[in-house]
């Protein structure tokens, strides 16, 4: 389809990104004349900037594959479920962020807009059909997620983190790019049905095919975190605001499985065999050293940072397995664990207050004590992040050994249930801190009730979600057509 002579009628499929992309630009010109007692505005702006790109998503038809621009924007029943799980995501990260924001004098209106831009370069990876569309995608996120990290000017320690995860991220962006330019050298085409078809036709022999894959599953590997390109993930959950590192350890999660579906399930599904082995080696190291080096953190923040590492193992066990129930087990991993980490991190800022961060882990001690509930809250994410029964995690890990197991590969599985028993130790720890330790402190907890209630329906539904798995397997079948 010619885009030159398409009508307004014609361009439906990319409505909420275009809505996204002006509300933005809007809010970011409203909040230049608001005066500061009226930042909560651009929140309120911000959430029904969500509420109208989710409106849009949900009325348009995505039973099938549709595409646009000559094949550079696709829409299909994965982008559609992505989607929609992206705006509630960002829209929870946006409602905890507003107290942390206003104790901490950084209600300012560049956090909702960075976070929209964000969300935009995560909407235009889902929908990506073409590996160019993927790259523009992949920048607009890391570019708004760089200047969150700094969004605190007078934090040195994120300043510093940033300028890491911007050279980092500079880095992996270009051999992301590079493998790029070399599959085009290979095949002649940036569109992936093209590319597929190229692929399945006996290109995967050729060593440049190989090598341009090699430096595609790097750049895939950094926006993962997945080991050895997860050095970023530690200092940026540690030193941006924990706001910004609610928001930078979920939503983007859903942006990283959609990248290594378009391009290596989609794209590059003939030369399967070749990025397994380079997965394989990739979700063993970060099972292995997320979960022991999880186990020397004091700082809950850092701890959180390498159990993301070791659950990046697992979504990548799914991926590897290279069926579509290994498609949808690694889907449902990603999903449950984007919904436990910002619950998680939710309740970091629960604790905060002004000038008192509560990233430590002795920070904890004694919370049953303070709040019986929230204690319990806590809980509830600690045993569905460790994997326990009947909790929404031990289905995400289930679903992804059964799709390793039935692919014969029974010594993966062995791996990823020691390692699994390795991490229950670092959860266990935050239970053990919360409910047999004593308070260091009577420091009370001031949220407000509206947050309260939000945390405890994301812990209860962590629960929920683990008592009625098919419900959220059930979406994932239907995303990931076999």
């Amino acid at each position: 389809m010619n885009p030159i002579h398409m009508t307004w009628a014609e361009l439906w499929p990319i409505y909420p990104e275009a809505f996204v992309l002006a509300a933005a630009c809007v809010i970011l010109l409203v909040d230049l004349a608001l005066p500061a007692s009226y930042k909560r505005l651009t929140e309120l702006l911000a959430i029904l900037t969500l509420v109208g790109a989710s409106w849009l998503t949900v009325g348009q038809p995505y039973t099938e594959h549709l595409s646009i621009f000559s094949g550079f924007f696709v829409l299909d029943p994965m982008a559609h479920a992505l989607k929609l799980f992206t705006y509630a995501l960002v829209a929870v990260a946006f409602y905890y962020s507003r107290e942390y924001l206003e104790r901490h004098n950084l209600m300012r209106g560049e956090y909702y807009v960075l976070g929209l831009t964000a969300m935009l370069g995560m909407l235009v990876i889902i929908s990506s059909g073409s590996l160019l569309t993927i790259y523009l995608g992949v920048e607009l996120l890391a570019l708004s997620q760089y200047a969150m990290v700094a969004f605190n000017r007078e934090s040195g320690i994120g300043a510093e983190s940033a300028m890491k995860y911007f050279v980092l991220g500079a880095v992996a962006s270009g051999l992301l790019l590079y493998g790029i330019s070399i599959l085009y050298g290979v095949t002649g085409t940036f569109a992936l049905e093209p590319l597929t078809r190229a692929v399945g036709h006996g290109t995967p022999q050729t060593v440049g095919l190989l090598f341009g894959l090699a430096f595609i599953v790097t750049g895939i590997a950094f926006k993962f975190g997945a080991v050895p390109f997860h050095m970023w993930i530690p200092d940026v959950y540690h030193g941006a605001p924990t706001c910004v590192t609610l928001f930078i350890s979920s939503a983007p999660k859903i942006a990283s499985f959609a990248l290594a579906m378009r391009v290596l399930a989609e794209g590059l599904g003939g030369a399967g065999v070749a990025w397994q082995e380079m997965l394989i080696v990739l979700s063993v190291a970060s099972m292995a050293i997320g979960n022991v080096v999880a186990i020397a953190q004091t700082n809950l923040k850092r701890m959180l940072a390498y159990s993301a590492i070791s659950h990046v193992g697992f979504i990548l066990l799914g991926i590897l397995a290279a069926t579509p129930e290994g498609y949808r087990a690694a889907m449902f991993y990603t999903l449950a664990y984007t919904i436990m980490t910002i619950g998680s991190f939710g309740v970091i800022l629960l604790m905060s207050d002004r000038g008192f961060e509560a990233d430590n882990i002795d920070d904890y001690k004694g919370l049953n004590d303070k709040s019986p509930w929230f204690a319990l809250m806590m809980l509830f994410f600690m045993f569905s992040t460790a994997g326990v029964p009947p909790f929404v995690g031990f289905f995400a890990k289930l679903y992804v050994i059964q799709a390793v197991l039935h692919v014969d590969m029974t010594w993966l599985a062995v791996v990823a249930v020691l390692f699994s028993v390795v991490g229950v130790f670092y959860y266990l720890r935050i239970i053990k801190v919360m409910y047999f330790d004593k308070a260091a402190d009577d420091r009370a907890i001031n949220a407000n009730l509206g947050f309260k209630v939000m945390l405890s329906a994301n812990a209860i539904a962590v629960l929920v979600l683990g008592l009625f798995n098919g419900r959220l397997l059930d979406v994932c079948i239907r995303a990931i057509q076999g």
